[in-house]
């Protein structure tokens, strides 16, 4: 799982880490296995309201525990305009610094077609998916103190390669971070911290049909079969290594040739 030792020494945040079929427990678990102490937030309220429900907490911390050399969790609803700023400063206060930032939350549902958007649904998609992680990245990179192996990783989801039916509020969201990614990128590379943004393609987190329900699997997925949450994981342990060093304002895909 990663290589061990890699990030020793190494503090991550990583948000999203609220259901062990989740890509937030696969990334904390790879980067815990690579050595880093890690603050994990989770927020299982929004789980509660989604068709695939949540998952046991202390299973999934427990999970988390069995890799990572150390793990503090915070409850944080990131719609909250001070959550992001929370998060951060209570990492600070238990490690004493962070020096890696892995924004895997995301919220889902309450979604639609574009006549059926009203302002409350983009205001909420926005609030979570992008001002929480733009805050999120604006008081990391305030306490990062210049050291090596500053990283920050955000979520795409491919939004930018086709459409998502359905799913307006979301995608105005998420590419709003993908337009923003370079100008951010820019700016955090003058304080040593890199940043780049991973899409991980349609990954089996439990909303995904069996693929025998689904007509045209066979040639959406030429590998014969979904993403895992460890796809997008080994990726975001690779950028967060110093074999990433040298990568900053990109996206990159991680989808096994998927084919819209």
């Amino acid at each position: 799982m990663g290589s061990v030792g890699g990030l020793a020494g190494r503090v991550a945040v990583v948000t999203g880490v609220s259901r062990r079929r989740g890509i937030g427990h696969a990334v904390a678990r790879r980067l815990g296995a690579m050595g880093a102490a890690l603050c994990v937030a989770h927020h299982r309220p929004h789980d509660v309201a989604q068709p695939w429900g949540a998952d046991d907490l202390d299973a999934v911390l427990a999970s988390v525990r069995e890799a990572a050399p150390r793990v503090h969790d915070v409850a944080a609803d990131l719609a909250e305009p001070d959550a992001a700023e929370r998060v951060i400063a209570e990492a600070v206060a238990v490690y004493g610094h962070v020096d890696i930032l892995v924004c895997v939350h995301a919220r889902s549902g309450t979604d639609g077609s574009l006549l059926t958007m009203d302002a409350a649904a983009l205001d909420a998609h926005w609030q979570v998916n992008a001002r929480s992680t733009l805050l999120l990245t604006r008081y990391f990179a305030a306490q990062h103190d210049g050291r090596p192996g500053g990283r920050v990783v955000w979520f795409s989801s491919g939004q930018h390669l086709g459409p998502m039916p359905g799913e307006v509020a979301y995608t105005a969201s998420k590419g709003a971070l993908t337009g923003a990614l370079p100008t951010v990128a820019a700016e955090l590379a003058e304080r040593g911290v890199l940043l780049n943004a991973v899409n991980p393609g349609p990954v089996d987190t439990g909303y995904l049909p069996d693929p025998a329900d689904f007509p045209g699997f066979a040639r959406a997925f030429p590998l014969g079969r979904y993403g895992v949450p460890d796809d997008a994981a080994r990726l975001v342990g690779w950028l967060v290594s110093d074999d990433g060093g040298w990568v900053t304002g990109q996206v990159l895909s991680t989808e096994g040739g998927f084919r819209r």
